[in-house]
């Protein structure tokens, strides 16, 4: 799908406020209501936004570790990524994941209350899934940047 400026518009406006009124975000984009809705439904149909969520403060929440975690598999079981995969769905701790390309096969991000619960990730869950040969962690200290990312880059392109 070819985003036009119109699109990319209303797209930043959403990713600022994914809550604004239909009519809120017709005005800010210089559209009617209707025209407004038919773009979002659009763009919403085509896979281009994949849904609306609340962003929470994990601190508030009581979650005040978040680790990098690199993770280096043996290979000779024929289903050890799909093990894996189905491994790392299950762990609440992880809040993404990637298989990605260098020294490790995958890298996790992970949140935790505390260092005690981390720990407990990492030796009762990680340490013991069948195949695990290393296990990389580094403690976030603090976020310089979240967020962003594709529609920044659409935006700095034109």
């Amino acid at each position: 799908m070819t985003l036009d400026s119109t699109d990319i518009r209303i797209l930043l406006c959403l990713q600022q406020n994914g809550r604004i009124s239909n009519q809120d975000l017709a005005e800010k984009v210089a559209l009617s209501p209707s025209a407004c809705l038919r773009r979002l439904r659009i763009l919403e149909d085509n896979g281009v936004i994949e849904g609306y969520r609340a962003v929470f403060n994990a601190e508030r929440l009581g979650v005040e570790l978040g680790a990098i975690v690199h993770i280096s598999m043996r290979q000779d079981d024929e289903n050890w990524h799909e093990a894996f995969i189905q491994k790392v769905q299950s762990w609440p701790e992880v809040v993404s994941a990637y298989v990605i390309t260098g020294a490790s096969n995958y890298v996790l991000r992970v949140q935790a209350r505390n260092l005690k619960q981390y720990s407990d990730f990492i030796v009762n869950k990680l340490n013991r899934t069948v195949g695990v040969t290393d296990i990389r962690s580094e403690i976030i200290l603090q976020k310089i940047k979240e967020g962003g990312g594709v529609l920044d880059l659409l935006v700095a392109r034109r």
